[in-house]
């Protein structure tokens, strides 16, 4: 064979043994990638199953919720009945302790919100404050019809104040979570506030009638659904059916997976759950147009409902800024009834001073973290 030829079957052999090699490790590749992809996909299932057995495998414990007043008059039930809305079995709720209640602190605040707002005077009928003390207790009593003195199995006393994130927090707020669950059980629907929030229009048409449960955010992402919102516990409208009832059950039930952490930050974590698509809760997020507090401001002061004290710490800081809040809300009501120098004017908030995202905490007293 000359030397052209050997040379040829040399390329030809050469180039086979390539293409062979290339075929080879392409079929290698596919393989690794399916298993890979294989693995990742029973990775996933076994993970999300697990997790979803780990938050239901403990059995849940209801707890009781009595009055430190001992008469049929005060007992739950019967301050739900009286408090419910005539056409449905619907209350508003807040919670409150000793250190909230101080002439023109919080409470006081929040109920002249009530009284100052468009068509909110008649839902402080539908209030009931939630006293974790006998002191928070008997200044609700003198101020309002609908008090009801919380005492629970533990006993806890939460008189005193409860800073950010201690362990006296935590139970105040898993208490909560757990007495709202009484609620629903009892057949009413409610709607939860924190006394920091300012109630200035009545949020009930601009609730979804198609929402099993319903939160306010501190930022929202333009959709109503989108679980990746930053919800914020202080505001909830929640309506009485089996799904709610199993869904706060499980929140409850949750925190003993998240030690440390309060109910916002366990619903962050619980919100993506299996569970929730599972028995077909049906989450909305409340848009900050309407819903805004000073982490996000409502900027249409003609659509704002309530405004929240979020991206605060400090009870003094919040009441200086909420007091800031209803100073701007009676400008506007003047300027919208035609009592203003320029009723034309379109009216925005006065920024807050000492609350919202990167403001400094400045006070004469001591602060306490709430």
């Amino acid at each position: 064979m000359d030397s052209y030829h050997k040379h040829e079957l040399n390329s030809t052999t050469c180039g086979g043994n390539h293409r062979h090699h290339r075929r080879y490790f392409f079929r290698v590749v596919v393989k690794m990638t399916s298993f890979v992809i294989f693995a990742g996909l029973i990775y996933f299932i076994f993970n999300e199953s697990n997790y979803r057995v780990r938050l239901v495998a403990k059995p849940y414990s209801n707890s009781s919720f009595s009055s430190h007043v001992n008469d049929n008059e005060n007992s739950l039930e019967s301050i739900l009945r009286r408090a419910s809305m005539e056409d449905n079995k619907t209350v508003i709720i807040t919670t409150l302790n000793a250190a909230w209640i101080e002439p023109n602190f919080i409470f006081d605040l929040f109920l002249e919100s009530f009284k100052i707002g468009n068509r909110t005077q008649n839902l402080l009928k539908h209030l009931v404050v939630v006293a974790l003390d006998q002191k928070a207790y008997s200044r609700c009593v003198y101020l309002h019809p609908h008090c009801f003195a919380l005492k629970t199995n533990d006993d806890v006393d939460f008189s005193g104040t409860a800073h950010y994130m201690s362990d006296d927090y935590l139970k105040m707020m898993w208490i909560r979570i757990d007495f709202l669950r009484s609620v629903l059980e009892m057949g009413y629907d409610f709607v939860f506030s924190d006394a920091d929030i300012m109630w200035l229009r009545n949020p009930f048409p601009r609730f979804d009638p198609n929402g099993d449960f319903q939160i306010a955010c501190d930022f929202y992402r333009d959709n109503s659904t989108n679980m990746h919102n930053f919800p914020n516990g202080g505001f909830t409208y929640v309506k009485s059916n089996e799904r709610t009832i199993e869904f706060y059950k499980f929140w409850h039930t949750a925190k003993d997976y998240f030690p440390g952490k309060h109910d916002q930050d366990v619903f962050n974590e619980i919100k993506f759950s299996p569970f929730l698509t599972r028995v077909g809760l049906r989450v909305r997020f409340l848009d900050t147009a309407y819903f805004g507090g000073l982490c996000e401001p409502s900027k249409d002061l003609d659509l704002v409902v309530t405004m929240h004290a979020n991206c605060c710490i400090g009870i003094y800081n919040k009441m200086h800024d909420i007091r800031m809040v209803l100073d701007d809300w009676r400008k506007y009501t003047a300027l919208s009834a035609g009592k203003g120098t320029n009723p034309s004017r379109k009216m925005t908030w006065t920024e807050p001073r000492r609350c919202g995202l990167g403001k400094p905490i400045k006070h004469k007293k001591k602060v306490r973290k709430d």
